[in-house]
Order: C-alpha cells, then structure tokens, then sequence
C-alpha cells in the first residue's frame, strides 16, 4: 500500500510517499511560499533525482493541484496513492487517537482552529484540497496533541479560575505528539522491554522543543502548554516566565496583544537572549569566542531542559532512559554533555566517548547506570503513515 502524508503549514506543503510493504520513502518534496510571490516546489525521487518548479502559487488547492500532477505524472516511478495522512497540529480534547476524516471530524478541526490559528487552517485547508482532488480513497487526520490526551487532570489543568478551562478550555495540551510517540516506541525496542511496562522521558530539541513524561506507553505529562510557547527556551520562543511580565513589557514598550505575542514567539528565547541567532549552532559557536549573551544563552537553555528531567524522574518515580531526538537532541553532543553532566544521584551517567561519537539508535550511558540514554532520530512522516495504514488497511 502506498501512502502520502501530508504536512501542510501556512506558507509550505511538506509531502511523502511510502511505500509501506517495507516503509521505503518513494519520493517527497516541499513547496514553498504558498501565497507569496517566488514559490518553488522540489520534489525529490527515491533515486536522488531532484526535480524544480519555480512557478507562484496562490492558494493551498492550486499547490496541491500541482503536488499531485508532478506526483501521478511520474512514470518513472510505480507511483499510486491508496490513502492520505494528514498532520493536524490541535485536535483540542476531541481526539486522544489518529481518526478516518468524516464531516465531524472537519468540524471538529474547525472548532480548534481558534486554539491553534497559525496552523489548524492551513491544516484543514490540505484536507479539504486532497480530499477534493484524491476523492474515493481514504484520508486520515494524524493529530500532535493527541498522544498527550491520557494526561490527567493535576499534570493539564493550570490554576486559573474554573470557567477557563470550561468555557475556553484553556489547558495544557502538549505538541510534538507524533514525534515523542515515535521515539518512545524505538526506545522499548532497544531496551528490549514491553513498551507497555517502561518509564521514559523523550526530548524533542529542536527550533521548537518539548519534553514528555512517558509512563507504560501513556504521557504522564509534558512541556509544551496550551500553545507551544510553553516549556523550554526554544529558537525564538521564551518557554516559561512569570506571565507578570507579559503586562509590565505590554506597558513599558506600548506594545499591543499582537505585538507582544509576536515579541514572546518570534524575538524571545536563544534569538533574544544570545542576540546572535536563534540557530544553537551559531549560540555555541559566539560562546566559544567569548561572547557573554551567548554563553548565558546556552546555559539557560541546558539548565531547563536539566530541571524538567528532575520534575519528570520525580514524576515517574525513576526512569529506564533519556531519549533524544529532533535536531539539537539528535546533532549536538555539547548540549546533551552540558544537560547530563552532574546528575549521578539520578542514576545519570553519559559516557563522553559515545557522545561524542554520536550514535544513532544506541545506548550512550556508562555501563551498569539504570538510567540509559538514546539517541533516536524522529519520523514524524513515517508515524503519520503507520497511523494511517493502521486505520484504513
């Protein structure tokens, strides 16, 4: 069965196809500036071939119109499509799983829209486009907040006033699902232990970053909030702070609700803090030079994600393994050092040689410590495809 998955954001439309009899990639691409004058599709093939269509695209239908034309008009490949993925960034509480897309379901993405505004449109906007031009065949909406639904209550609800979360349904929802699923699962595989019976924390370290608790294949809890502003300090958002702050910087510099969203989300975290990039590479490379920002930067962003594997190892009552992932977690042996250094008394213990070496899907700790630590490269594509196989064969 061959299977297209579907990530389409604001401005791009991500695409893979898989061949899922042995979960080969058949060829994949991306558009880019959707809307936005100078929009260019590469589109790749299993062998390598890179083919470029520098051509404006208007609107999401149109590009996927062309998606699917470069797509079903390769005859150099056994291309067919048998059923559609689609990632959904919120599904809110009215989805805990991956689901068959039916009216309610469109509806029920529309209700979350105001949730998540920059992504559950663009979203629905690729179903709606697919599900027009690959009519007759089945298409599933794979959501990143799902596999965080089995927190409970004390881990979800923040300490607002009732009619919050009842009315707004203002909770902690947690993002990066679909990825913290997918390590998780490869990381029982190493430990060569029931994925049902591990204790685990993930870390998805990347522009966007997130941590989850994972208790018997169930998400005890996770970094990320009611939006993905929560948490860690990311590429260019703050992750935690007093939300005081946010009507004293509103006052101080005239700002008004879009600005200051704009200001938390875009000119915040390693960005803000380093005042060099929001790119961790270019931070450690300005620290190793002596810049000052960018040393703090670095240490604040090591030290938090250090204090969320206390809260989660008090959380799990102990921890089988660390698990890294996304591109710091997986690529920058200086962080994971610099997160796991100290941390003895946890059962903690990173073996400096394999660190640095870097390798993927294998165990990096020192023998004989009960915490083990991994690095395991995410697929996000690959997940939405089982998902997706799992629901429609």
């Amino acid at each position: 069965m061959n299977i297209l998955v579907v990530n389409v954001g604001s401005s791009t439309i991500k695409y893979q196809l898989f061949d899922m009899d042995n979960e080969s990639v058949v060829c994949k691409g991306l558009l880019d500036k959707v809307g936005i004058k100078g929009s260019v599709l590469e589109h790749k093939h299993s062998g390598n071939k890179t083919k470029r269509i520098e051509k404006d695209i208007d609107d999401h239908k149109t590009g996927m119109d062309m998606i699917l034309s470069v797509l079903l008009g390769d005859r150099t490949e056994d291309v067919r499509i048998d059923a559609v993925g689609h990632r959904v960034v919120h599904g809110g509480e009215s989805f805990s799983a991956s689901v068959v897309i039916d009216d309610s379901v469109i509806k029920a993405i529309e209700d979350c829209s105001s949730l998540a505004p920059l992504h559950n449109p663009p979203n629905l906007m690729g179903i709606m486009s697919c599900t027009e031009l690959l009519p007759g065949i089945p298409h599933v909406a794979v959501f990143d907040t799902a596999f965080h639904q089995t927190m409970k209550p004390e881990n979800y609800l923040y300490a607002l006033p009732r009619e919050a979360y009842e009315k707004y349904k203002v909770r902690r929802y947690g993002f990066h699902g679909t990825s913290h699923e997918y390590v998780s699962k490869v990381a029982a595989e190493i430990l060569g232990k029931p994925y049902e019976e591990c204790r685990m924390i993930t870390l998805h370290l990347g522009s966007g970053a997130s941590m989850a608790a994972i208790r018997n294949g169930l998400v005890v809890d996770t970094s990320m909030g009611f939006t993905p502003l929560e948490g860690l300090v990311m590429g260019t958002r703050t992750g935690d702070m007093d939300p005081a702050i946010v009507c004293y910087l509103m006052e101080k510099l005239n700002l008004s609700p879009d600005e200051m969203n704009d200001y938390l989300n875009k000119k915040s975290g390693l960005l803000g803090l380093s005042g060099v990039s929001a790119d961790l590479r270019y931070v450690i490379e300005a620290a190793e030079t002596g810049n000052q920002d960018a040393k703090e930067a670095l240490e604040v962003y090591c030290q938090r994600i250090k204090g969320y594997i206390g809260n989660y190892m008090a959380k799990l009552n102990g921890c089988d393994c660390l698990v890294f992932t996304a591109g710091v977690g997986e690529n920058s042996s200086l962080v994971r050092e610099r997160v796991l250094e100290d941390l003895d008394a946890l059962g903690i213990r990173l073996d400096k040689e394999k660190n640095n070496a870097g390798c993927m899907n294998c165990d990096i700790s020192l023998p004989d410590t009960p915490t083990r630590i991994f690095i395991v490269p995410t697929n996000e594509e690959l997940m939405i495809a089982r998902e997706t196989l799992e629901l429609v064969k």
